[in-house]
């Protein structure tokens, strides 16, 4: 399920309205703007994690302010699960993260769920009916971390390994890839942690 950008959201026909009265930049400096552009959409088309690599450490602020690193979680397997209300999968998938997490014990294994882009308000509603999950919840409020991710949709997955690297990532999927998904985690979970 793709997430609408901000330019979607903008009402086309308001636009036609208003553009014939917008004043024209000159060639110039148009040409200058749209490279500018292009470079920047290039450098954030970069940004995404690589399986083998380490992911980005910053994950938000939990409950109680605290900042997140997937680095404090060296030695288990960390999976992070970007997440929002009106993803249907991503609240099923939750419940289904929290037993995963239950079943291994939070000594080796440790699910972040990073709320992506909500308001803040009904994030804080949505944790005070998540209130009794073992799991670590985050907010990402205007993106930047799922950015970092390469989050261009959701739900978004993924599994960082006991070595701290990127082992595994799922976009878009569905009820049929938990199998999968779980397979992934055990193949991990039965990985000797690294030394120190």
């Amino acid at each position: 399920m793709a997430i609408p950008s901000e330019t979607e959201r903008i009402d086309i026909d308001m636009l036609r309205q208003v553009a014939p009265y917008m004043p024209r930049p000159q060639s110039g400096r148009l040409r200058g703007f749209l490279a500018a552009l292009l470079i920047g959409a290039a450098a954030a088309a970069k940004a995404e994690v690589v399986v083998g690599e380490p992911p980005p450490d910053l994950l938000g602020k939990d409950r109680d302010g605290t900042q997140v690193r997937v680095s404090d979680h060296r030695g288990k397997v960390v999976v992070i699960s970007f997440w929002a209300s009106w993803c249907t999968y991503c609240l099923k998938e939750l419940p289904a993260l929290e037993g995963i997490q239950n079943a291994a014990g939070s000594g080796q294994l440790q699910v972040v769920a990073v709320n992506f882009k909500e308001e803040p308000a009904l994030y804080r509603r949505l944790l005070h009916k998540l209130k009794d999950a073992q799991m670590t919840f985050t907010h990402d409020r205007t993106g930047a971390i799922g950015d970092g991710y390469g989050l261009r949709g959701l739900p978004f997955l993924v599994i960082v390994g006991r070595d701290g690297r990127v082992a595994y990532t799922h976009a878009g999927y569905g009820e049929q890839t938990l199998d999968r998904i779980i397979e992934e985690i055990n193949d991990l979970l039965s990985e000797a942690a690294p030394s120190a």
